[in-house]
């Protein structure tokens, strides 16, 4: 970043501090009422009958050297208002102003300028590089669309940018599909950097990539702007890496903005429920925690068509609190706390906006509401039956002691002594017959707790269904012979798969 931000700015990890233009004067980007609306035409002559409403009025700002963080579902919008901002599609109406200056309705001309100072990481690394031209054609670029003689040349300062990146300067010549996919995007962020911009939005920069790749990733978009005082606007479906790099977040839903906060106060207190019900989806990484009793919310249904959106608030028909008052009135985006804007009457963790109208609608009440009781029961249920079945009861090795249950010896939910779901003996993954996974002997599988000795007298094996008589091994082993360990009783004994009929 520049040196007024890494005086004033702490680390990501001590909060959502802001820099010192972050905190007074103009704001780098500032959006009022954007909306993108795509025509549906059909027929003959081409007549609009409809339109997808993509973004249908947004409502925020970006300040210098912070990052904005846009999350939500598939579909909601958020690749397309990437898309305006950048004035790479043209907006329906609303307002794009860029360093105070009103780009909205900037043609080609106009925006050529701009260019150098608003630049755009997209989604695919494969698809945004053309297969037909080098590294060093493709970097170079915008040098040449701009007209700008870099010092040195341009050679010297693309190679310069592919090892800022993390790249060889050595493969200027090379091709991009030469490249895996996390090299391909550090091209794209190269490209992107190399008429040193002041805002990049950056689409979905890691969705693509490998979970070990990504790291790599989001760790040298931090380290960029650290170097080079970027403001970027990035745009992700995965929650972990907005936490990790951004200032503040806006929640999306169905071409609004539902929530705008500082990225602390929104995973800690969020105020939306779809927010919310956004969180309960993050796994917890801890172990420890892996019996804990989840709060995951489930919401029913989908979500609506942008075709023709729901009256009101649009969450009202998936919200376990919606009222008459959400299908009716769209809430506005308010400040109900410092730093934290939400559109929402009946907001989580404030006071009620609507306090006198308390009737749920037919569809909240069909919602799941925020913790789901019965299918957190279900899950419980199945987590302890999953335990029991492996539950080791006082041998070390992990072996089943036939004692799980009050069922028969040897038997499982009715099944014949010695098999498990009604399978032949012996036939699962070539385990022995009255044997469970490699499970020592045949008294074992009989419901007995003892197991038998070094010095234990050898148990004959029927030789009309198994072959030869063994000795039965002490460490259960299988010594590749195909042939199986047997009960003594013969009633135990079964065919094994793994032997030949004579």
């Amino acid at each position: 970043m520049s040196e007024d931000k890494a005086v004033t700015t702490p680390a990501k990890s001590d909060g959502a501090a802001l820099t010192k233009d972050a905190a007074g004067g103009e704001p780098l980007l500032k959006v009022t009422g954007l909306k993108k609306h795509f025509p549906i035409k059909k027929g003959l002559f081409q007549r609009q009958v409809g339109a997808v409403h993509a973004v249908d009025g947004l409502d925020f700002e970006v300040r210098a050297g912070e990052t904005l963080g846009v999350v939500g579902e598939s579909g909601c919008g958020k690749s397309t208002m990437g898309r305006l901002i950048t004035r790479l599609l043209e907006p329906t109406s609303g307002r794009i102003e860029f360093e105070g200056k009103d780009i909205t309705h900037l043609g080609v001309a106009g925006m050529r300028p701009m260019r150098r100072d608003v630049q755009m990481i997209f989604q695919d690394p494969y698809s945004s590089l053309n297969p037909r031209h080098t590294i060093g054609t493709i970097v170079g670029a915008p040098f040449r669309l701009q007209g700008v003689e870099p010092e040195g040349g341009i050679k010297k300062e693309v190679q310069r940018l592919l090892s800022v990146v993390g790249l060889n300067p050595e493969h200027y010549n090379r091709y991009p599909h030469e490249f895996s996919g996390g090299q391909r995007q550090r091209i794209g962020i190269a490209r992107a950097l190399a008429l040193k911009p002041k805002l990049v939005v950056a689409d979905e920069p890691v969705s693509a990539l490998d979970v070990s790749i990504q790291a790599q990733v989001v760790n040298l978009l931090d380290d960029l702007q650290q170097e080079l005082g970027l403001t970027y606007v990035i745009i992700a479906h995965d929650l972990s890496v907005v936490r990790h790099v951004s200032d503040r977040i806006a929640v999306m839903y169905l071409g609004k903005i539902v929530e705008l906060a500082d990225r602390d106060a929104l995973y800690k207190t969020p105020m939306h429920p779809y927010t919310k019900a956004l969180m309960s989806a993050v796994p917890i990484p801890d172990p420890r925690r892996k019996n804990a009793r989840s709060e995951r919310i489930l919401l029913k249904g989908d979500v609506p068509s942008p075709i023709s959106p729901p009256s009101g608030c649009r969450f009202h028909t998936r919200c376990w609190k919606a009222t008459e008052i959400c299908r009716r009135v769209e809430p506005p985006l308010k400040e109900l706390r410092p730093g934290q804007r939400v559109a929402c009457h009946h907001p989580e963790n404030f006071a009620d906006q609507a306090p006198q109208d308390t009737v749920l609608l037919s569809a909240a009440k069909e919602a799941a509401g925020p913790v789901a009781k019965d299918a957190l029961a279900t899950s419980d249920a199945t987590s302890a039956a999953v335990k029991a079945a492996t539950k080791e009861d006082g041998t070390e090795s992990g072996e089943k002691s036939g004692k799980e249950s009050a069922e028969k010896p040897g038997t499982k939910s009715g099944e014949k002594p010695g098999t498990e779901s009604g399978k032949e003996p012996g036939k699962e993954s070539g385990e022995k017959p009255g044997k469970e996974s490699g499970k020592e002997t045949g008294k074992e599988a009989a419901g007995q707790d003892t197991e038998p000795d070094a010095g234990d007298a050898p148990v004959v094996i029927d030789v009309e269904k198994t072959g030869p008589a063994r000795e039965a091994d002490p460490s259960g082993a299988d010594h590749g012979s195909g042939t199986s360990h047997g009960s003594p009783d013969p009633e135990d004994s079964h065919d094994s798969d793994d032997i030949d009929d004579d």
